[in-house]
């Protein structure tokens, strides 16, 4: 049974930083592609990045040169480090990952004041 849980949300003032976690179970993360995607009040979610089984990290250019994925093998956990948050970057982050369908953690919520 796959389960992801997510960690690390909170407020902050824009410039500021937080360090998202999602710890799997279920799955050897190293041998899939993690993702992390985000849904603002009243929007879609919105696919943020992502770190394939060769350790590949992709990003949407809204978050590029801020953003930064990255997985540790041994705690079979992925990471979204967040630096010069904006207004704009608040939302409820989620990780997902396909293994014959999606799933998803239940989310951590980031909300960065101006």
């Amino acid at each position: 049974q796959v389960q992801l849980v997510e960690s690390g949300g909170g407020a902050v003032q824009a410039g500021g930083s937080l360090r998202l976690s999602c710890a799997a179970s279920g799955i050897i993360a190293s041998n899939n592609a993690m993702n992390w995607y985000r849904q603002a009040p009243g929007k879609q979610r919105e696919w943020v990045a992502q770190i394939a089984r060769g350790g590949t990290t992709t990003y949407v250019d809204s978050v590029k040169g801020r953003f930064t994925i990255s997985r540790d093998n041994a705690k079979n956990t992925v990471y979204l480090q967040m630096n010069s948050l904006k207004p704009e970057d608040t939302a409820v982050y989620y990780c997902g990952v396909i293994v014959g369908k999606w799933y998803w953690g239940q989310g951590t919520q980031v909300t960065v004041s101006s």
